[in-house]
């Protein structure tokens, strides 16, 4: 009992404190939303987060207890090959909701694939002598391969939210710091060649000429219609931009104290669609009815769990926690980054949850686990390999 409460003591309890107001930020506005959902069942979606976070609340103690080493050394290969075969499985036996195969029974396995990925990347980079050219592509492929089956689904979010945290990884294991540059740049050309053509396609007068050039996108029809709303938002207020217009009246009309909880006149009148204000834009919900102190509040409790990891991943003498921080503190940043910013028309409209916030329980559980994982780096990082306290002087 000495050891388990000595393990307690070490924990980082900002980042927990944190997070928890985050999650019960969570369960308030998503029972706003739902409070003008039609069923009992959508009414009560609060309940199912409150719920979920119970669980994982144990899932993320139980990882925070457990030696962070052992789970990378032993845990991670299988864990990474179990998610690759899951995410198969999805797209012969999966469920189809809203236009796509993302679901395997109750969960989904692509947010596994999140933290299995990562540990699995830590668990192969924090090895000596893995740098050059050659483990490189031993980077991508690890990357590579997940990716590819979850555009498969498709759900391109998950799959472009999977690269920075691989990127970030072996950027810090100084894998091959020239290719990765050179990788990123070749990804900023390509989005902006991307993006260059549809708006040049927009800007054709000719319907056959237009059609000409989207031949030569490498997109799905609902991707293009993102992109276009993204380039030009007033062109399609009634359809395809129609979400991005409400939720940037939604997150206007707030100003700076916000209209009150379940106030929110966006959501009460059904302008912005109840089907999209408990996950994708629920900050749009936030900010109507929190106002802009009520959203820089909210972004002080993600920098408190950033700054706690930023300092967890410092203090880290070993390279696997070293690597697996910086990769769970990526995924997190870029869910928090990507969320707001197609609220407010920054980047093309894409699923990505708002972290801890929007509903959605195998994502939370997931991300929960993953804080533990960083917990147990700040409780085990001097304690002996063995994960067990030094003999007693």
């Amino acid at each position: 009992m000495r050891k388990l409460f000595a393990k307690i003591r070490r924990m980082d309890w900002a980042m927990s404190a944190c997070m928890v107001a985050l999650i019960a930020i969570g369960v308030v506005f998503i029972n706003s939303a739902g409070s003008v959902r039609p069923t009992e069942t959508l009414r009560n979606l609060w309940r199912v987060h409150a719920e979920t976070a119970a669980v994982g609340l144990f899932v993320y103690m139980a990882f925070a207890l457990l030696d962070y080493r052992k789970l990378v050394d032993w845990a991670a290969t299988p864990v990474f090959a179990l998610s690759c075969a899951m995410l198969v499985a999805v797209l012969f036996v999966g469920t189809d909701r809203f236009g796509g195969r993302r679901w395997l029974w109750f969960f989904q396995p692509s947010e596994i694939a999140k933290l299995a990925v990562i540990l699995f990347s830590a668990h192969v980079f924090a090895a000596p002598g893995r740098s050059g050219f050659r483990w490189f592509l031993a980077g991508m492929a690890i990357l590579g391969g997940p990716a590819l089956l979850v555009l498969a689904e498709p759900d391109l979010g998950t799959a472009l939210v999977l690269a920075p945290s691989v990127l970030a990884i072996l950027l810090a294991a100084r894998v091959w710091t020239k290719g990765i540059a050179t990788l990123v740049a070749a990804i900023l050309l390509a989005a902006g060649a991307l993006l260059w053509t549809v708006d040049r396609a927009e800007r054709q007068t000719d319907p056959e000429r237009r059609e000409q050039i989207y031949r030569y996108v490498p997109l799905r029809e609902h991707q293009i219609k993102r992109l276009r709303v993204f380039l030009f938002p007033d062109t399609d207020r009634s359809g395809a931009g129609y979400n991005l217009r409400q939720a940037q009246i939604s997150i206007g009309s707030g100003g700076v104290w916000g209209t009150g909880l379940k106030k929110g006149a966006q959501k009460l009148l059904g302008y912005l669609p109840p089907s999209v204000s408990m996950n994708d834009f629920i900050f749009a919900v936030l900010a109507e009815e929190w106002g802009f102190m009520g959203v820089l509040e909210m972004l002080a409790l993600f920098f408190g769990i950033l700054a706690s990891g930023l300092r967890i991943a410092a203090r880290c003498m070993d390279d696997r926690g070293r690597l697996v921080a910086i990769g769970v503190l990526t995924l997190v940043f870029c869910h928090l980054y990507v969320n707001v910013a197609m609220s407010v028309g920054l980047v093309p409209i894409t699923g990505l949850p708002l972290p801890f916030i929007s509903a959605g329980r195998t994502f939370l559980v997931v991300l929960m686990a993953a804080l533990g994982i960083v917990q147990s780096i700040a409780v085990h990082d001097d304690a002996e390999p063995s994960g067990e306290d030094g003999p007693e002087e």
